[in-house]
């Protein structure tokens, strides 16, 4: 080997040197991959280090997240802010370049990755913005929005399930600017893939309608560009290049082997390692002449001001459009929205209908749909349950704009999705699923939570109260799973009018994801005063109250919280002095002042009953040692929701029953 590899080499040195340094790290990748990261970045990727944020840049998503170090190493190269300091504290508490790439913590990082297979579908999701925002807002001599998605990707996140769920969809809607690197190296941490992972990747990206180019060498040059060349031409379909590697290339006794996945090479075959690649350098030691090639401040400084001039063009011929552009961009939402809401309030408080919190939510989003044009919905094959569509949807295809995206039976690679939509930016994404599929999709829901997304998952059928399609349907753990991971906010209405400030939140939140737990069956529509409309806000608050010296707090969620009023009202008539406390959203009510805490659940009453038919684990911390909770603590049963709610415990007689045992014992 010589050193006209040196740009490459580049990468590797800095990716052995940094594992070795933290003792820690994923080399092999890195090694593999950095003769396509070169041309790549080199040649092909519009970006400007100078500005990580620039609104028509290029995507770049590495779904092989572990091998994070060759991300760390190109940014650092390109000029973004990331020193060789920070390389040095690769994997380090409190560092700019962690194990795997965190969305907010380095410059230039697209999205949080490393559980494999997100990333791609990720990649799909930022495609689908891509297109839909330039199907909006492009004019024939102005195309603002305008870029590819490049996504890396090894064998394990091709193996991985959600990969096939996303990239059939990606090929359905021919997404046409999204390009697969896959970086075909035949090795994973067990050692040799040709044991558990035979397919015919070719005939599957085929039959997904991709357009697939096979079959080369990830080490030539020449080669990795012409392919990257020839991808961008092509139209209507999304792009996979296989490249053949060798992991861990250049390393003389662990290339093509496991042992250099997720381990340091060790000093001594680093120095092998070196030797073998000509490279004559100390550790994060970079020539000048390697910085000067790889800078992409110029070029990118260049790219985005000619950018800012098409722009403002088109500011002046489109005025409108522009500015809802960068009012979408920039996440803000219409300056009526404070009128737009006040609306709907007044409408809804005078209302006495009795309908459930999923319709409630599609009245809902049918009052906001004309507002907020940003709002990108969709469902897992489910959307007349769901109740995802309203009468402006307009479904996402290969040929034409729209807003709704029928996801098919595809939960996990809906939700990530999803996620890729809201990173992009431009959009308020939002999807539905049953409660109890939330299984499938539960990675990605915690990575949406994790990377701060803005993003609202509508999950519906919400309790035993699905009924006849028996416990394989009914949620029993999944509210209080959503409840515990952080960054979660977690709605349960118990009526449209709680279902309505529920939506309010969710889309005013931009600091993360939100859960709407909507019911199947109608419910009662509870008539409140307009402070205590205002404290829904709040998350919890008082809701009904017989202003005496208290024997009892009821506390509920949903729709059992018709349950807590009917008993508080004979309670009452039996002399028993009871306060009735809807709990809609306990992430927001924690947040509140203690002082307000205290006023609704005063820590000196110490008898409460809380009614909630899920797991009754959650609820501890409200009933204290001397409450009690009416919830599950198995799994429901196949019955008419009238039977199993009786079965249950989940009655008018069976609440009353409990509340007199506490207040009198």
């Amino acid at each position: 080997m010589n050193s006209k590899k040196d740009l490459s080499n580049v990468i590797r040195a800095i990716s052995m040197d940094s594992v070795q340094l933290s003792n820690s790290g994923h080399p092999g990748t890195p090694m593999g991959m950095a003769d396509i990261a070169e041309i790549l970045w080199r040649f092909f990727l519009k970006h400007n280090p100078n500005n990580p944020l620039w609104e028509n840049r290029d995507r770049f998503i590495l779904s092989n997240g572990h091998g994070s170090i060759l991300l760390y190493s190109i940014l650092h190269l390109t000029g973004y802010d990331l020193s060789v300091s920070d390389l040095k504290k690769f994997r380090k508490l409190n560092s700019k370049t962690p194990g795997h790439p965190e969305i907010g913590c380095t410059p230039g990082i697209e999205t949080t990755t490393g559980p494999l297979g997100q990333g791609i579908s990720i990649a799909v999701g930022m495609a689908i913005a891509e297109r839909t925002l330039g199907l909006y807002f492009n004019k024939k001599k102005y195309k603002i929005v305008d870029h590819y998605t490049w996504v890396f990707a090894g064998d394990g996140c091709l193996m991985e399930g959600i990969s096939h769920e996303a990239c059939s969809l990606a090929g359905t809607l021919g997404l046409e600017k999204l390009i697969l690197i896959y970086d075909k190296n035949n090795i994973s941490i067990d050692g040799n893939t040709d044991y558990w992972f035979s397919e015919d990747i070719k005939k599957r990206f085929e039959s997904y309608h991709w357009h697939v180019i096979d079959n080369i060498d990830g080490h030539d040059s020449k080669s990795i560009f012409n392919a990257i060349k020839t991808a961008q031409k092509i139209k209507n379909k999304p792009v996979i290049i296989i490249f053949k590697t060798i992991i861990g290339f250049g390393s003389p006794n662990k290339s093509g082997t496991a042992d250099v996945h997720g381990s340091p090479l060790g000093k001594e075959e680093i120095i092998l390692s070196k030797k073998n690649l000509d490279w004559k350098y100390q550790p994060f030691e970079i020539p000048d002449f390697i910085y000067s090639k790889w800078d992409a401040k110029k070029k990118g400084k260049l790219l985005e001001d000619s950018w800012n001039k098409v722009f403002s063009k088109y500011k002046k011929k489109y005025p409108k459009l522009a500015f809802e552009y960068k009012r979408r961009m920039n996440q803000k939402l219409p300056k009526n929205w404070n009128k737009i809401n006040k609306k709907l309030i007044n409408i809804l408080k005078s209302s006495n209908e009795s309908i459930s919190t999923r319709q409630a939510s599609k009245n809902i989003i049918e009052y906001f749909g004309p507002h907020l044009l940003e709002l990108l919905g969709g469902s897992a094959d489910l959307s007349p349950s769901n109740l995802t569509k309203w009468s402006g949807s307009k479904s996402i295809n290969k040929y034409k704009l729209g807003n709704y995206i029928n996801y098919g039976v595809r939960e996990f690679g809906m939700t990530s999705i999803s996620n890729g939509i809201s990173q992009h930016g431009g959009f308020i994404p939002y999807s539905g699923t049953f409660l109890i599929f939330l299984e499938y999709a539960r990675n990605a829901v915690r990575m949406a939570a994790l990377m701060k997304t803005r993003n609202i998952f509508i999950y519906t059928h919400d309790s035993i109260g699905l009924g006849e399609d028996g416990p394989t349907h009914q949620p029993i753990e999944q509210i209080s799973s959503l409840r515990l991971t952080p960054n979660m906010s977690v709605w349960r209405p118990a009526d449209a009018l709680e279902t309505a400030i529920a939506w309010k939140n969710s889309i005013e939140r931009k600091d993360g994801p939100t859960s709407l737990i909507l019911s199947r069956q109608n419910l009662s529509f509870i008539k409140r005063n307009d402070v205590q409309i205002k404290d829904i806000n709040r998350g919890g608050y008082i809701i009904r109250d017989s202003l005496k010296k208290l024997d009892i707090i009821l506390v509920s969620t949903g729709s059992e919280l018709q349950l807590a009023i009917s008993a508080y009202e004979k309670l009452i008539n039996l002399g028993y002095s009871v306060r009735v406390v809807s709990i809609p959203s306990t992430d927001i009510f924690e947040k509140q002042k203690l002082s307000y805490k205290n006023l609704v659940l005063p820590p000196e009453v110490e008898k409460r009953l809380i009614i909630e038919a899920s797991i009754k684990d959650y609820w501890y911390k409200y009933s204290g040692l001397k409450g009690k909770i009416i919830g599950m603590k198995t799994f429901g049963d196949s019955a008419p929701a009238i039977d199993l709610f009786k079965k249950f415990g989940f009655t008018i007689d069976n609440v009353i029953k409990k509340s007199i045992n506490l207040i009198e014992n």
